[in-house]
């Protein structure tokens, strides 16, 4: 069994015991809230400025249930940007369907993300953050695919899209 199978199927479970369409998996004390950020808000702020499931990814490192975003499927040439400070952070040149329930890029636009080492579940994984405001996106894995190997997969309640035709030049 892959250990990506094993984590869905985790995931899963614990969505149907709590019967919620939100997981929160968070890490207390591992946020990357620890760096400075250009953009730094309070606590009340930023729960004034989220909403509840945002305030859980973007500032508490938790997960959305898979298969439960609007963006996952979003298919429009357009813009993803953080929904905590409106950073671009992927283009949807870079999306693709990894299949795995969350809105994926091969990579990101330069200089949006930042990453660290998350060593939580028994495993180590790449967590990947906005590089503004220190919001959680989601995390990178090897799996993905050309040209850069790589799959960004990211909760899509940590973005907002915008549509190409929407966007000031």
């Amino acid at each position: 069994m892959k250990r990506r199978n094993f984590l869905y199927g985790g995931a899963g479970a614990i969505a149907a015991l709590t019967g919620g369409t939100f997981i929160l998996l968070g890490r207390a004390g591992g946020k990357a809230e620890a760096e400075e950020f250009e953009i730094s808000k309070t606590e009340e702020e930023w729960r004034a400025l989220l909403t509840p499931q945002q305030y859980a990814v973007l500032r508490e490192e938790g997960t959305e249930r898979a298969f439960t975003s609007p963006l996952n499927d979003e298919k429009r040439a357009g813009t993803f940007h953080c929904a905590g400070c409106d950073l671009p952070v992927y283009s949807s040149e870079a999306k693709y369907d990894s299949g795995t329930g969350w809105p994926s890029f091969w990579t990101s636009l330069p200089k949006a993300i930042g990453t660290k080492e998350d060593n939580s579940f028994f495993m180590t994984r790449t967590e990947c953050h906005c590089r503004r405001c220190g919001g959680h996106l989601g995390h990178i894995f090897d799996d993905g695919p050309p040209p850069t190997g790589k799959r960004h997969c990211i909760n899509g309640v940590a973005l907002a899209f915008k549509p190409a035709e929407t966007q000031s030049g």
